[in-house]
């Protein structure tokens, strides 16, 4: 099981952002990055329970996150136990469906209608290297649908979390939203957790909506595992390429 990337015993509970520098021997950069770096999709967990004051506190410090004009747009259902089981019981069920596609749409384009490299170069290749790792050949339809199902019992993680925001809300909404998505993702490493964010889960909202017994101002964004990762596991062993940074920035002097 992993452990904090923190050592310091004081960074158990999430440090006050006014007290920060008050620990400088913590060197907060360094152990930034690392939560930064080491966060990656997993996609296989052990079924190590995590407590719910450590819930608590990751979301608690990930609501930091920036918002325009502190909206905080963000809204938290936390499944774990029988709750999770039976989402992703009703969830697989509907997928296993032949003509799932028509029968569960999306309410939101996550994805572009019309693609272009190098975003589908990307797109296609993390597909292949991930199903080359667990030797799934491109004929194999039937072991990459059981590889997609395992989205959604959130990959064997203990924790299923699902994300909401108001239906009146703008774009801008939704880019503090990212941010505070990646709050979690990184508080989350920083106590030894790991995370995988599911878009998948937002093709079933209905179901889900009906499990979390969501109001209907409010949208799913998606959802995410969380847990202790299986260092075990072959699928864990899947790295991403991610470009230079000469290749995505533009310096004006």
């Amino acid at each position: 099981m992993d452990q904090p990337l923190l050592s310091d015993a004081r960074t158990a509970a999430a440090p006050n952002p006014e007290s920060m520098d008050q620990l400088p021997d913590i060197q907060p950069s360094v152990a930034v990055d690392q939560a930064i770096a080491s966060r990656r999709s997993v996609r296989a967990f052990l079924p190590t329970p995590v407590p719910r004051e450590v819930i608590e506190d990751v979301l608690r410090v990930a609501s930091r996150a920036p918002s325009g004009t502190n909206t905080q747009p963000w809204r938290v259902y936390v499944l774990t136990g029988n709750a999770r089981e039976a989402l992703s019981r009703d969830i697989v069920e509907a997928f296993d469906q032949p003509d799932w596609q028509e029968l569960y749409k999306d309410e939101y384009d996550y994805y572009p209608s019309k693609w272009k490299s190098p975003f589908i170069d990307r797109r296609r290749k993390i597909g292949w290297d991930l199903y080359a790792l667990l030797g799934i050949g491109k004929q194999d339809k039937q072991r990459m649908h059981e590889q997609h199902a395992r989205n959604y019992s959130f990959f064997g993680a203990p924790v299923g979390l699902m994300f909401t925001i108001d239906r009146v809300l703008g774009r801008g909404s939704w880019m503090d939203y990212g941010m505070f998505l990646e709050n979690i993702m990184i508080a989350a490493r920083g106590r030894g957790l790991d995370t995988c964010p599911q878009a998948a889960f937002t093709h079933f909202h209905a179901i889900i909506t009906r499990h979390l017994d969501i109001p209907p101002e409010e949208m799913v964004v998606c959802g995410m595992a969380l847990g202790y990762a299986d260092q075990d596991a072959l699928v864990n062993r899947l790295v991403t390429e991610r470009a230079p940074v000469s290749e995505f920035t533009t310096f004006v002097d």
